[in-house]
């Protein structure tokens, strides 16, 4: 049903984005009289208005080391039916740290992180987990939870090799500690030298957000009966039952709606005062912000059960695939924890949690930043990212790379 009604407002979208186009081959706004501009300002919103299922683009094709602008090509180094590894591979014959971004699959994609990842090239070899949209995932490929993506994890940073950093974001930092304290328990020889834990939901016990209220006010029954739905038939992934995206993005912008709804009366002003800078800025805002994917029925329902109802990890009671997830084991990698002052979403000492429980690391292996005056975006994109957080991440990096 929703679907159906999604393919109904993509008609409207289709007639106001002709008629943006029209108007912009007679002349566009500047030629336009004050109406015009207003109905075209109207016509613009509404064209850009719903959401899009596929995946935008990285764009990030060079970047610059000292004075030199350096290409930059995106190579998949594997590839699996629900994710990727991608690299970005740069056309130099440096070396760098060799660094494993895990990106959320929380029904945004990898791209909501370009940012971090422009800002992480020019000093290291980047890497990212891909995920993949699971409408376009088979059934005979079979299903996906929170065990596969810890698997996934693990397999990855066996790829990358001996002496490599892992940073995680958000909902991937539960997984990422998990796999990390298996591979100390098996005395794996990839274990990362250093891993940074940005915004996650470590311990929700603590400062609870309207998030976390949400998941203990439900049974996971409530939440498989009324947020999980079926792939309509005439997708890759028919019949798959997933936790549709749109769902996602409903709800994380009910929780800042007055918020959305202000920025999109800012941008109605500026098409129509021709403020092409604000309005482009708003566009590349909403266009990656409405790019959803849905993600497999038992990884959300797992995610919500594990992380926020029994609270398995902070407890001493996740299991992977049977065996104890033990942080304390961490020896031999490095721990950054980093949150934003006005986090809303993973709330100040959720994530500094992971502190405590990686026990078994000295002091000096264990720091924490609390970032003032960034919300959970501003964590890992925008000025403060790229002027205060990142150096702390570096510092991290270039102290256990040797």
């Amino acid at each position: 049903m929703i679907q159906a009604q999604q393919d109904w407002a993509l008609s409207a979208r289709m007639i106001a984005d002709a008629a943006v186009s029209w108007l912009q081959g007679h002349g566009g706004p500047d030629a336009a009289g004050p109406a015009w501009r207003r109905i075209g300002a109207a016509m613009e919103l509404i064209a850009r208005s719903g959401t899009s299922h596929r995946r935008p683009e990285f764009g990030l094709s060079t970047t610059r080391i000292g004075n030199a602008e350096i290409a930059v090509t995106e190579r998949v180094v594997h590839a699996g039916p629900f994710g990727s590894l991608l690299h970005f591979a740069k056309d130099t014959d440096r070396v760098q740290p060799r660094l494993l971004v895990v990106a959320p699959m929380s029904g945004h994609f990898a791209t909501l992180l370009r940012a971090t990842v422009r800002t992480l090239l020019p000093e290291n070899d980047v890497f990212i987990t891909d995920w993949h949209n699971a409408r376009d995932v088979g059934l005979h490929e079979g299903g996906f939870d929170l065990d596969d993506f810890i698997a996934h994890i693990i397999q990855f940073l066996g790829l990358l090799g001996p002496g490599s950093h892992v940073l995680a974001v958000c909902q991937p930092t539960v997984p990422v500690l998990a796999a990390v304290a298996l591979m100390a328990q098996d005395n794996h020889p990839d274990q990362p030298r250093s891993m940074t834990l940005m915004a996650g939901p470590i311990d929700t016990r603590l400062n609870p957000t309207k998030v976390n209220a949400l998941a203990q006010s439900r049974s996971i029954d409530w939440f498989e009966r009324n947020l999980i739905g079926t792939v309509p038939l005439r997708f890759a992934g028919r019949m798959r039952r997933v936790y549709p995206g749109h769902v996602q993005l409903a709800a994380f912008m009910a929780m800042n709606l007055p918020r959305h709804i202000k920025a999109h009366e800012e941008q109605y002003r500026s098409l129509v005062e021709g403020d092409a800078g604000r309005a482009a800025a708003h566009r590349a805002f909403y266009d990656e912000y409405f790019a959803v994917m849905d993600l497999p029925a038992e990884f959300y329902l797992q995610t919500i059960r594990t992380i926020f109802q029994e609270h398995a990890l902070p407890l001493g009671r996740m299991r992977w695939r049977g065996s104890p997830v033990e942080p304390r084991a961490i020896r031999r990698t490095a721990l950054l924890t980093v949150e934003g002052e006005h986090d809303d979403i993973c709330a100040i000492g959720q994530t500094m949690a992971a502190l405590d429980l990686c026990e078994g690391l000295r002091p000096s292996m264990r720091r924490h930043h609390l970032q003032t005056g960034v919300g959970h975006y501003g964590v890992f994109s925008g000025r403060r990212w790229t002027g205060e957080i990142y150096p702390k991440l570096r510092e991290t990096i270039q102290a256990y790379e040797a």
